[in-house]
């Protein structure tokens, strides 16, 4: 496996990939979610649009009222208009209130069920697609990016389609009031069209770039709180730092550049209603100087096209804001899309029912191969014709050097990647025929590098197995030697800290070991789970853990002597391959590579057989073999 954390939505090609896709084709997308609020939001549009247009009615009252009681100097007049005025003044502050109840809860849901759909979405996509995308840019997509989304369908699409109405029929009233000042708004108009399209085609590849910058700085962050003991360790804050720093600044440099062309934008669409009403007042003045117009009408005009610059000013902004929602669409869906290749089979197998007092657990691997999929095409299988058999009720460990592929044999056993070729059955059924839940319920696992959650003791020890009783959960912290947990706090409802950093090393190892053999599974699999544990402890855990091990089936991938002393079976892998197997001493005396791979990297290993073999009574072939 690659230890290079590989982001597909910050590439280069990413680029031209988002130019590809259309802002309308992105939004489009989120329909499905859309559709369950659309009646509201649609309620919500057109209660803004009446507020709006309450609001472009009140200069043609104005109007009505110079021409009207103001030029005929008759004040008693001046009541019906006036309260006219009011009421719209009311009425358009009435209905924008309810234009924000009718459109935020139903957007809180759509903004919900999204986020609801992402977080299954990673729970059920493969391991292969973990190892290539950043958490950063996980997290900003199901978290900070939704948010956008939500802002977009409860103010943005309410008001782009507001204020486009809005638009149409302002220059519709100020045609019908004075056609010849109206063609010029309308002349000043035209060339905002094709700003627009200029404007969308270069803020969309900003706004997609700044996203993937705030998920490469989530990253960051993450990492650097996670491994805060390591930096400091190393004094290496100053150099993360510095790291940060500079994605920092590119994301500010992204910023800046979206900020200038909003600036450009928002200065064009400033100037030329300016110039329009510049021109209006001059042509206007000239046509009551002519008597062709009224006072009242003129008035009326400028306060209609007045009204007009909020709509005319706000479409750059909600622009921005549009195409900022289409490049969170586009993020949310290159998770969406990603292809789920472990899943459940359409009819799942049943697992053949367990033997009360009997080991079950019978593990098969038939020929098989495994690389993955972004492994180069010419380089060899990870795993080249793995053949092992591994009978209920028995252990077997796997030794080999670095990189020769054994946690990966580990990891396919429950499916936490496929097989690329052959099979793995576990009693006597193909694992890809079972259901996940089953097969992860019947198989657990204990790995290396132990995960512990913001959790309590308990919850953490009863992941796998929720239903497990009181007893279950002491038993297999005794097991694990895990009797610490008594003296916290709280005992077992004593909350740990994120990754249990509150913890030792081996008081981690020992409640992941924990979690993995409550519940009395048929398989466990142990990728060396006893590594940080000090010897006395170790040797604790083990005589436990053999009470465990005789009536389960275990793999174990072994790095240390007393490790592999627990084995009925030792399986050498070597490049991918298992060379050699056969009980431990036998392994020792016939097969060089495997004592030499002991002697490099257990050097402690020949005393070890030495006394094992003293103690089952097996001097004169320890003589002989040696």
């Amino acid at each position: 496996m690659s230890d290079v954390s590989h982001t597909p939505a910050t590439e280069p090609l990413n680029a031209p990939v988002a130019a590809r896709s259309s802002t309308l084709a992105n939004l489009r997308r989120l329909l499905p979610y859309v559709r369950p609020a659309l009646p509201s939001l649609i309620a919500s549009a057109i209660t803004a649009l009446i507020a709006t247009l309450c609001g472009l009615f009140i200069p043609l009252v104005i109007g009505k009222i110079i021409d009207g009681p103001i030029a005929a100097k008759d004040f008693s007049a001046l009541w019906g208009p006036g309260l006219l005025m009011v009421a719209l003044g009311v009425l358009e502050a009435a209905l924008f209130g309810i234009r924000r109840v009718l459109s935020s809860r139903p957007t809180m849901r759509v903004e919900a069920k999204m986020r609801q759909d992402i977080y299954c979405r990673l729970q059920s996509l493969p391991m292969s697609f973990h190892d290539k995308w950043s958490s950063g840019q996980l997290l900003s997509r199901a978290v900070s990016d939704l948010s956008r989304i939500r802002w977009f369908l409860a103010f943005g699409f309410i008001f782009l389609f507001v204020n486009l109405v809005t638009l149409v029929v302002g220059v519709l009233i100020l045609l019908s009031l004075a056609w010849q000042l109206g063609l010029i708004f309308v002349g000043a108009a035209l060339p905002l069209v094709v700003l627009c399209i200029f404007f969308e085609n270069n803020y969309r590849l900003l706004a997609r770039r700044s996203q993937d910058q705030v998920g490469d700085l989530a990253t960051i962050v993450e990492e650097s709180v996670l491994g805060i003991r390591i930096l400091k360790s190393f004094g290496r804050s100053a150099h993360l730092g510095r790291v940060f720093l500079t994605q920092a600044a590119q994301l500010r440099s992204t910023e800046l550049a979206k900020v200038r062309v909003i600036a450009v934008w928002w200065s064009v669409i400033t100037l030329l209603p300016e110039i329009a009403i510049a021109l209006a007042l001059f042509f206007g003045v000239q046509l009551i100087a002519d008597g062709t117009m009224s006072a009242g009408t003129l008035t009326a005009f400028f306060a209609v096209a007045v009204m007009l610059r909020w709509p005319v000013d706000s479409i750059g902004w909600l622009l921005a804001m549009l195409n900022d929602a289409a490049a969170t669409s586009q993020r949310y869906f290159e998770v969406m899309d990603a292809e789920i290749t472990v899943q459940s089979p359409g009819t799942p197998v049943p697992l053949p029912p367990k033997h009360s007092g009997a080991p079950s657990g019978e593990v098969r691997f038939e020929d098989v191969r495994f690389r993955f999929a972004d492994a180069k095409p010419e380089s060899p299988d990870l795993l080249r014709g793995v053949t092992l058999h591994l009978h209920a009720g028995q252990t077997v460990a796997v030794v080999g050097a670095t990189g020769s592929g054994k946690t990966v044999l580990t990891s396919l056993v429950n499916r936490l990647y496929d097989v690329t070729g052959g099979r793995i059955t576990l009693d006597g059924v193909d694992v890809r025929e079972l259901s996940l839940p089953d097969l992860r319920s019947a198989v657990s696992v204990a790995f290396e590098e132990p995960t512990l959650f913001s959790a309590s003791v308990r919850e953490n020890v009863t992941l796998g197995r929720p239903d497990s009783t009181e007893d279950d959960v002491l038993q297999a912290l005794s097991v694990a030697q895990a009797d610490f947990v008594h003296d916290l706090p709280w005992g077992l409802d004593t909350r740990i800290g994120e990754q249990g950093m509150s913890l030792s090393g081996g008081q981690r190892q020992r409640l992941a070991l924990a979690r993995a053999v409550v519940g009395d599974p048929r398989v466990l699999v142990l990728d060396d789970p006893l590594s940080a544990l000090d010897i006395h402890t170790e040797a604790a855990v083990e005589a436990a853990l053999r009470n465990v091990l005789a009536r389960t089936t275990c793999l174990m991938v072994a790095h240390r002597a007393s490790t592999v002393m627990m084995a009925d079976q030792v399986a050498l892998l070597v490049d991918g391959a298992i060379t050699a197997i056969g009980p431990h001493s036998h392994l020792l005396a016939t097969v060089p590579a495997y004592r030499k791979l002991l002697t490099t990297t257990m050097p402690d290993e020949v005393d070890e057989w030495s006394l094992a073999t003293a103690a089952s009574g097996s001097i004169e072939l320890a003589e002989e073999q040696r």
